[in-house]
């Protein structure tokens, strides 16, 4: 044997031996008392312990969310202003369009309204607008408004969009104006 071992056996009988200075023996009640409170301490350690790491992950989960929405609120916060405008851009398309139906008498007041149209469009895409593709493309009711339905003149534009009465914008990829369609059938 070791004497390692043979010192580890000592100890324990030792222990087991009534304590020379104190005059006085541990019992196997004290000693399972001392082991109860101490894993009872254990247990409330690791409770405390589970507390503080579901706290920890509830306030980081908290931070990341906010984080989050501080930056879609800044992402969408010139969305209302948008919305607003969006008749003015319309009502710039329409003019362009009077002008091409009218004679050639107006072509430089055409030019100037393009030109501005066109400065107004370049803002608003700088900011994140843009314009949804409408004309042939397959209806989405996440995207587009059905304002009729009209038989399809080929077999392929059925369920397919047809014509576009008022156009759809989204902003930075959420939409904010739906496309007013009509769907072939």
């Amino acid at each position: 044997m070791d004497d390692l071992d043979l010192e580890a056996i000592a100890h324990e009988n030792a222990a087991d031996q009534p304590d020379q200075e104190n005059g006085q023996s541990k019992s196997n009640k004290d000693i399972h008392a001392e082991a109860a409170k101490a894993q009872e301490v254990n247990d409330q350690v690791s409770e405390l312990n589970d507390k503080y790491l579901r706290l920890y992950s509830e306030f980081d989960n908290y931070r990341k969310r906010t984080l989050k929405e501080k930056i879609d609120l800044n992402k969408y916060a010139s969305a209302d202003i948008i919305t607003k405008l969006l008749p003015v851009l319309d009502d710039f398309e329409r003019a362009i369009r009077a002008f091409d139906e009218t004679s050639n008498a107006g072509q430089s007041l055409k030019e100037g309204v393009v030109l501005i149209f066109n400065k107004f469009l370049s803002i608003l895409n700088q900011q994140g607008l843009e314009q949804m593709r409408t004309a042939g493309e397959k209806f989405d009711t996440d995207f587009h408004e059905a304002i009729t339905n009209i038989p399809a003149a080929t077999p392929a534009q059925k369920g397919k969009i047809v014509d576009e009465v008022e156009k759809g914008y989204m902003l930075n990829g959420k939409v904010i104006r739906y496309a007013k369609v009509v769907v072939g059938s």
